[in-house]
């Protein structure tokens, strides 16, 4: 089979929904050896690995001082994603310092699926960073009351969204 080439694959993507961005990341420590290690482990392990990243590439600037015990590092990434909802995923749990969209170059249409999926899976991220901090400020037992409840959150949006799903397959003509 023959290997397609990157242009290839980004004129496939973008033509079934994709994006192509560029993403601005920085990072601060006070060990600046540490920077550059941890930015690429967060492209490589993290960024790569999730799901709708087609491809990334960028780099990671040297670490520069700014003041007398903080570092910091900056990388810019070129990255494709399958569709939207993998742009608002990566930008939601990476928290880049700038987001640009290369391509598409015109308009952008959702189908309403897709935005409610979108909106899901934004709450859901807010869900688990809620769970997250409650899980630190709580007591045990009030933290089980709030986990139980947002289980339940959780499982009726799932419900409400393989719900969409199956309306907007049954509209197809």
């Amino acid at each position: 089979m023959k290997k397609e080439s990157v242009e290839e694959v980004t004129k496939r993507v973008l033509e079934s929904g994709g994006i192509l961005a560029k993403l601005y990341f920085d990072m601060q420590s006070e060990k600046p050896d540490d920077l550059q290690p941890l930015m690429a482990e967060m492209v490589n392990e993290k960024i790569l690995k999730t799901p709708g990243v087609v491809y990334c590439y960028g780099s990671i600037d040297e670490p520069i001082k700014l003041d007398d015990s903080t570092y910091s590092t900056s990388a810019v990434l070129t990255i494709l994603f399958k569709d939207f909802a993998a742009l608002i995923n990566v930008a939601f749990n990476y928290t880049p310092a700038g987001v640009e969209i290369l391509k598409p170059e015109k308009e952008y249409l959702l189908k309403t699926s897709e935005m409610q999926s979108i909106a899901l899976d934004v709450a859901q991220i807010s869900v688990n960073y809620a769970q997250y901090i409650l899980s630190k400020v709580l007591s045990k037992e009030d933290f089980e009351k709030i986990k139980e409840s947002l289980e339940r959150r959780e499982k009726l949006g799932k419900e409400l969204l393989e719900k969409a799903k199956k309306n907007s397959e049954e509209a197809k003509p």
